[in-house]
């Protein structure tokens, strides 16, 4: 029977990050060869992700990347906040976004691509950081934005670290104007889009049926004042521009930075800029990532959960 040192248990363990009971297993099944082990190890934490899987990660990081004309932008969950503020997740979640531009916001590329500093995909590196945390997490999407002049400027929200937080905004800005003003610029529409949450930066952008439902509902409200029909659409349509594109189309927004006087709108903002700039400046697209945003958390009953468990169950 081979004999596994203490030393050989403490090598794996600093080499994989896995506990020391299954470390020593791993060794006297691979009767101490230190890369069987490795891959022994390896087969079980994916078998032991594989299982946690069902769990949901709704909590983690937004990663965001921005860096002259591109930039991109990550979401990787993990179940708890406490493993979200884990130096190791924080790193986790850092070297994924450090890849997401190349992977120009196609999720399947970036999990294909290598993992900085090691010989396998991003994919199962994050696997083999659910078997060494112990919970599930998943990279869960991405979004890449370039300009072909200007700048992308980015804004991180609820910073947890350098690179990372609760909510990432994107912005891109096509102008040859000076790059240090295009840089305050962005960074100002980034600071209102993470609060004020548009959906589109015009309103062509927006979803055609989504403006018909609005109108519907303005329409009918119309017809309830009893207003002769030859005023009706202009209601509605005056509603629809003041109210609804007002709250949802960046452009129409009120302007939410130190500048504004609670009246100019984000287009107004730009334009005023311009001068300054040197050059006409246009918002081409922005993207806001806040985390979790649209998945549904499992709400438990943490008491009826500790009663069952003292009883056995």
């Amino acid at each position: 029977m081979t004999t596994i040192t203490a030393a050989q248990v403490k090598e794996l363990r600093d080499k994989t990050g896995a506990g020391m009971m299954d470390c020593k297993a791993a060794l006297t099944e691979t009767k101490g060869d230190l890369e069987q082990a490795v891959d022994w190890l390896r087969k079980k934490g994916l078998s032991k992700a594989a299982k946690k899987a069902d769990r949901v990660a709704a909590d983690g990081l937004i990663g965001v990347v921005a860096a002259g004309t591109k930039g991109a932008v990550v979401e990787v969950n993990s179940e708890t906040d406490f493993v979200a503020r884990n130096d190791k997740f924080q790193d986790l979640v850092r070297q994924i976004a450090s890849l997401a531009p190349a992977a120009g916001g196609d999720l399947a590329k970036l999990l294909a691509a290598k993992f900085p500093g090691k010989s396998i995909s991003v994919d199962e590196h994050v696997k083999e950081m659910i078997a060494t945390i112990g919970e599930n997490m998943s990279v869960r999407r991405t979004a890449a934005l370039e300009v072909t002049e200007g700048l992308v400027a980015s804004y991180i929200h609820n910073r947890v670290a350098d690179g990372v937080g609760k909510i990432g905004v994107l912005v891109g800005l096509e102008s040859k104007g000076k790059a240090d003003k295009l840089a305050d610029i962005g960074r100002q529409l980034a600071l209102h889009i993470a609060a004020a949450n548009p959906q589109a930066v015009s309103a062509d952008q927006l979803d055609k049926a989504v403006i018909e439902r609005e109108r519907q509902v303005y329409l009918e409200q119309a017809k309830a004042t009893g207003k002769a029909a030859e005023f009706i659409d202009k209601m509605v349509e005056g509603r629809l521009r003041k109210e609804f594109f007002g709250q949802v189309v960046l452009m129409q927004q009120t302007f939410m930075g130190p500048s504004s006087d609670g009246k100019m709108t984000v287009e107004q903002y730009v334009k005023a800029e311009e001068k300054a700039a040197g050059s006409p400046v246009k918002v081409t697209k922005f993207v806001r990532y806040a985390l979790g945003e649209g998945i549904d958390k499992k709400e438990g009953d943490f008491a009826s959960e500790v009663a069952k468990l003292a009883k056995g169950g």
